[in-house]
């Protein structure tokens, strides 16, 4: 016999230096819990893409007054980016645009919220967007004290169940089609 030919190991014996299969391995139970996982995940993809609601959670029902809001937002927005163009070093000419900036984002609540929402869904979630904005508005206010006092510290944010009230506050505006209606970005003014 040639010294490189082997013999062939008897299927279902383990090779050489190899444990034989545990009683896992060779269980019909793994095929049949392997095949129950791969059509429960094929179930789970067909319901999320075809049946599962494609509606946003903050989405209300009047459209009218999300297209009023808008409009008023986006003259808010315009005047509030003209004081961003003025930002400057100095920690008390920094307070004064952060407050003048923040009159102008409660202003624009203000008038927004002169008219509530006609359907059911924005009655009960406008008032909690409402009071997030306001939660903005008084940490906005918190910060310009903190530059007027000397303190250059960058500006923090209340969080609502972990999750800076900015970024609830875009959600909701952009779930409405009211991008103006969000909080400035990138910039405190």
């Amino acid at each position: 016999m040639n010294a490189s030919t082997t013999t062939p190991i008897p299927t279902g014996e383990p090779r050489p230096g190899q444990e034989p299969p545990g009683p896992w391995q060779r269980s019909p139970i793994r095929k049949v819990l392997l095949a129950i996982g791969v059509v429960v995940f094929a179930a789970f993809w067909i319901w999320a893409l075809f049946f599962a609601s494609k509606t946003a959670v903050n989405k209300i029902g009047d459209e009218a007054w999300a297209a009023r809001a808008e409009s008023i937002c986006a003259d808010y927005d315009l005047q509030v980016r003209a004081l961003s163009a003025l930002a400057d070093s100095d920690l008390d000419v920094r307070a004064d645009l952060v407050v003048e900036s923040t009159d102008l984002l409660s202003a624009m609540l203000t008038e927004l919220l002169a008219v509530t929402p006609q359907d059911e869904k924005g009655q009960a979630i406008v008032p909690v967007w409402e009071a997030e904005y306001r939660t903005l508005l008084e940490d906005r206010y918190r910060y310009a004290e903190q530059l007027r006092s000397g303190q250059n510290v960058p500006f923090t944010e209340t969080a609502v169940n972990g999750v800076p009230v900015t970024e609830r506050l875009e959600t909701f505006a952009g779930d409405n089609d009211m991008p103006s209606c969000a909080p400035p970005r990138g910039s405190i003014v």
